[in-house]
């Protein structure tokens, strides 16, 4: 603890408070006797007395001394109502906001360290709701002043929000004591100023902020109703759940429902399966399968072979792309998810009520929805665009020949893995990237990845606006401004990876009000409901994360809450999201990166094991990369983990799975690997940050307790 001087001398005040015991000066007792006396001082010298009062009051607030209760009736008792009541609030106002900040300044950064992940929610929902929960423990005097101090303190709750609600919160329990004060003979002890029924009424009023947010919520959904239709509960409803999307959310959610026993149908309008199994994951990774056995035949030399060629045809490399859709096609099929008790419609549904789908002409009624209608590749504003021969993710798997000239445009996941891939299948490929690669990425991955790019022929052009797209006879080209110059770039195809846009339009979402976040996701609350409590959204059209997997996480929460959330409702919990770019080395990450960690403020250990030096990866000619992993000082516990290398998206999966069950490096080390694996690298990765942490003092002992026994 950085700070640990402060806090030394906190304890130090309150010891000597309590030493001398100068809590005798703010006793009840202590205050009727002297009553006269300082009402003849206030009449004598008031500014003097005001500001004695107010500085002695700031000092017990903000050191959490006993005798804020006597101040405050001190305040009737030597001031009156109209003057005690600003100055009592005010002053307790000005002493929380200095312990709120002593807090911070010693306890903060120490608590940051060993619970970021956490810190980092709990800072989420007092941004989201920090004032009603404030307002709520100011209003109830049973909670302890100097503890909501202390646990706001350790909170990014804003100063000025901490000021101004506490003095709103505190204003009435504050009146009630100043007012005693005035009446001061009449009272025995503390506890006759707050009957049962007086905190009974705190209590009713602290519950008034959250009705009236309750109320502000209903009166949305029903000005919502009253400008977009007058709609009739029904008394009885068709299903329990209506899912709208057959992508990798959809089918999570309705196959959850059905193994529930609830009524359940799943509305698709294209193809079962979504975008990853058509589009996205499944053959991309197929395609990178193939160019990955090109590059193994490349380098043949390395393996002890003095070479090898490969005759393919690029048409059917891309019909074994199609081959692999179609065999696993069957796990998202109508047959399968009929049989496990889905009802499957294919056609176009609109959200025609909050309980109520329309589809093919047919109205059901329904308890809830679940919107689950995934993304679309982004098109970007580039004039001329339209007017060239350009793909996007979903569309580049109709090429049946191959384009001699590629123009990627974007430097995310699904650039750099295609851009890579079809370089491999000897094409000519330019990357155009607006910024960098791998944004999300620390420095020292990306330069791995350009490295590597560049090395299976990728044209690499990083901070690089694309202008226009012009065509002529025989001939497209695509003007780029590039280290300040324009340069023309001529291609046969340009592959468009510059994100993706959730699908929200066209389900009724605008009729019925449903707003959409910033990003352009369906707004939805930590349970995943939108502004109707019974219509939930997850997977790529709720956001934040746009992967198949997180997608299939949200789909528990939202069929779980949509079926069962009068009883129990889970917040979505994105505590450990892990990703991988599948480039060549991949790129796999789970947590905190470096840049995160410092853009927060969160202190780290930087422990990195290098594979160059892996008996596995040095056998299979690829030990190359890295295991980089963060962790609180002198802790064991993982913050974050990143892996460049072969494998890294299957070597991820133990840090993932000790950071969910809060394990440490510790546990990773003693944990027996196969030898000779890859897995082995999380275990020597572990055995550096062990190597750093040697007790060299311990070790002093040991050496002379062993230099005693040989005599």
């Amino acid at each position: 603890m950085k700070h640990w001087w402060l806090l030394v001398l906190l304890v130090l005040l309150i010891i000597l408070f309590l030493a001398f015991d100068l809590g005798r000066f703010l006793s009840l007792e202590t205050l009727k006797s002297g009553r006269d006396g300082l009402q003849q001082a206030y009449q004598a010298r008031p500014l003097q007395t005001i500001g004695l009062y107010v500085g002695i009051y700031i000092v017990i607030a903000a050191l959490s001394l006993p005798g804020a209760a006597v101040m405050t009736l001190a305040g009737g008792a030597i001031f009156g109502v109209w003057v005690g009541i600003p100055l009592a609030v005010i002053s307790a106002g000005i002493g929380a906001t200095v312990a709120l900040w002593m807090a911070r300044y010693v306890f903060r950064e120490f608590v940051q360290q060993r619970f970021g992940d956490r810190m980092t929610a709990i800072d989420a929902g007092i941004q989201r709701d920090g004032a009603f929960y404030l307002f709520t423990l100011r209003l109830v005097p049973v909670f302890p002043f100097f503890i909501i101090n202390l646990l706001m303190g350790l909170t990014a709750i804003p100063t000025g929000t901490f000021f101004w609600i506490s003095l709103l919160g505190m204003l009435p329990g504050t009146a009630i004591y100043v007012n005693a004060g005035t009446q001061l003979a009449s009272i025995a002890r503390l506890s006759d100023i707050l009957s049962p029924a007086l905190i009974g009424s705190f209590a009713l009023l602290a519950i008034f902020p959250w009705l009236a947010r309750w109320a502000v919520a209903r009166v949305r959904m029903r000005r919502a109703g009253n400008i977009h239709g007058h709609w009739t509960k029904p008394i009885r409803f068709d299903r329990n759940l209506v899912v709208i999307g057959a992508g990798s959310a959809g089918l999570v959610t309705s196959y959850l429902a059905a193994a529930t026993r609830a009524r359940v149908t799943l509305i698709e309008a294209n193809r079962m399966g979504g975008d990853c199994l058509n589009f996205g994951c499944v053959p991309s990774k197929t395609l990178i399968r193939s160019a990955t056995f090109l590059r193994e035949a490349r380098y043949a030399k390395d393996l002890g072979f003095r070479g090898a060629t490969v005759d393919y045809s690029f048409g059917e490399v891309m019909a074994r792309v199609h081959r692999i859709i179609t065999t696993i096609e069957p796990h998202d099929s109508v047959e399968r998810y009929t049989k496990l008790g889905v009802e499957v419609i294919h056609g176009k549904a609109r959200i025609t009520s909050p309980w109520t789908v329309e589809v093919n002409g047919q109205i059901i009624s329904t308890r809830a929805v679940v919107i689950a209608t995934g993304s679309r590749p982004a098109i970007p504003p580039i004039p001329g665009l339209e007017q060239v021969r350009y793909y996007t993710s979903d569309t580049i798997w109709s090429l049946t020949e191959r384009p001699g000239r590629l123009v990627v445009l974007g430097g995310g996941p699904i650039g750099c893995e295609l851009a890579q891939a079809f370089a491999l299948l000897d094409c000519q490929v330019t990357q155009v990237v607006r910024s960098g690669l791998l944004e999300r990425e620390d420095t020292d991955a990306v330069v791995l990845i350009e490295s590597a790019l560049r090395a299976d022929g990728v044209r690499l052009l990083t901070q690089t606006d694309a202008i226009r797209c012009e065509s002529g006879i025989g001939e497209q080209r695509l003007i780029v401004r590039h280290n300040g110059k324009e340069e023309t770039i001529p291609f046969d195809a340009i592959l468009c990876a510059v994100g993706r846009t959730a699908n929200t339009e066209g389900f009724g979402l605008e009729e019925l009000g449903i707003p959409n976040s910033p990003k352009g996701t369906i707004e939805t609350d930590a349970w995943l409901q939108t502004l109707y409590p019974n219509i939930y959204a997850c997977g790529d059209v709720a956001g934040p994360y746009q992967f198949t997997h997180v997608a299939a996480h949200q789909a528990w929460y939202a069929s779980v809450n949509a079926l069962f959330g009068g009883l129990k409702r889970f917040k979505v919990d994105y505590s450990v999201i892990p990703w991988t770019t599948f480039t060549h080395p991949e790129v796999a990450r789970v947590g905190l990166s470096e840049a995160e960690a410092n853009k927060r403020g969160i202190k780290f250990e930087m422990t990195r094991y290098y594979l160059k030096d892996l008996d596995r990866a040095i056998t299979d000619e690829a030990a190359h990369g890295f295991i980089k992993v963060l962790s609180p000082p002198d802790s064991d516990r993982i913050l974050g983990a990143t892996i460049v290398s072969d494998h890294a998206s299957d070597l991820l999966a133990e840090f993932v799975l000790a950071m969910k069950h809060n394990l440490g490096l510790k546990k990773i080390l003693g944990t027996i690997h196969t030898y000779p694996t890859w897995s082995e690298a999380n275990k020597y990765a572990a055995g550096e940050w062990r190597r750093a942490h040697i007790p060299y003092r311990l070790l002093d002992w040991v050496e002379k307790y062993h230099a005693w026994r040989r005599g």
